[in-house]
């Protein structure tokens, strides 16, 4: 077969293949573009299954783009609490600000209109525009890359933006409109998250395509796709402190650019446990009693936080922190999943 026959093949068997092998997921019940554009960008770099309890608390709680452009920045972020990569949730509000200003708060069925939205690339703007308005637009992310790289026995390193472009443009000249534009997005998501797995072994025995996928065919499942090594991360040490003073927790707010910017945090310091009584005078504080946490890890995209913490009863309560309560850190305060060792400890 010519890889223009294999992939037009293989987009018509995933169309026919999704309805009996799609997954029950609240965001497939609605055809409600806000709906979609939530999910579609919860669901980045986030587990399908971590993702659910999530979107359905914001959607109960902010039903509509005007609701999300209108809402208090802090409830935002505590709604965010706990998925990471903040700032998808501020770049939703931003775009629902403009959808609202510019859109009458509905997303326009356009596609250079929905991408040039913040927060929302190549692929979102597919999703959004395949599933929710029936255009023939692909949606294209490492799965999808996977499926294709596989299914065509292609070297080509999906790191590569050249590469990507390739493959939508493939993609963009066979893919159909009205409802198969719809199972055919779903199909090759589902197909690359569940089936042509990332890590482990391949699960060619359920794949509608294995018998006219050149990888399997060739036996080369296991070396494709080819994927430049990433920069390693850079290793940070930190220490981490709950501050007691009476009923009461110290948190901090982080500034308003860069990781996990706007969002409150334990108040912490790079360097170890021995400098907690200069890092207390140097905020007018003293420990009176304190007693240690154990060691964490954190793990973002480029920097891993190595932690140690200690819970620190203090003689005053210096103004340089904000002073709440333990249920206002569970209930009020977005704290980031960075902290989380430690919030559990509060």
């Amino acid at each position: 077969m010519f890889e223009k026959d294999t992939l037009k093949e293989a987009l018509i068997r995933l169309i026919f293949w999704l309805p009996h092998n799609g997954r029950d997921l609240p965001w497939r019940l609605s055809r409600d573009p806000y709906q979609i554009w939530v999910s579609e960008i919860m669901l980045q770099q986030t587990r399908t299954t971590a993702v659910i309890p999530y979107y359905e608390r914001f959607i109960t709680e902010l039903p509509n783009v005007r609701a999300l452009a209108e809402a208090p920045d802090d409830t935002l972020m505590k709604l965010w609490e706990g998925l990471g990569y903040y700032s998808r949730a501020r770049n939703l509000k931003k775009a629902a600000q403009i959808i609202v200003r510019e859109y009458d708060g509905r997303l326009p069925a356009n596609y250079d209109k929905i991408r040039s939205l913040p927060g929302i690339g190549d692929y979102t703007a597919g999703a959004i525009c395949s599933i929710a308005f029936e255009m023939p637009e692909p949606a294209v992310d490492g799965n999808v890359l996977r499926v294709i790289m596989r299914l065509l026995a292609s070297d080509e390193d999906i790191s590569k933006e050249s590469t990507k472009k390739r493959v939508i443009a493939m993609l963009r000249e066979l893919y159909p409109n009205g409802g198969h534009s719809i199972a055919l997005t779903e199909a090759l998501m589902q197909l690359g998250e569940n089936v042509c797995i990332p890590n482990g072994e391949a699960r060619c025995e359920l794949c509608p395509l294995s018998d006219i996928c050149a990888a399997k065919l060739g036996g080369i499942v296991s070396l494709l796709p080819v994927k430049s090594p990433k920069k390693p991360r850079k290793t940070e040490f930190k220490t981490v402190l709950i501050l007691r003073h009476g009923q009461k927790i110290a948190v901090l707010r982080r500034p308003e650019k860069g990781l996990l910017a706007g969002l409150y945090e334990l108040p912490n310091y790079s360097g170890d446990m021995g400098y907690i009584p200069e890092y207390l005078a140097k905020h007018g504080m003293t420990a009176v009693t304190s007693k240690p946490l154990g060691k964490a890890k954190h793990i973002f995209t480029h920097i891993e936080w190595w932690m140690e913490g200690a819970d620190v009863e203090v003689d005053t309560p210096s103004p340089d922190y904000i002073w709440i309560t333990p249920e206002e850190a569970k209930d009020v305060y977005a704290i980031p999943m960075a902290f989380r060792y430690y919030t559990e400890k509060i």
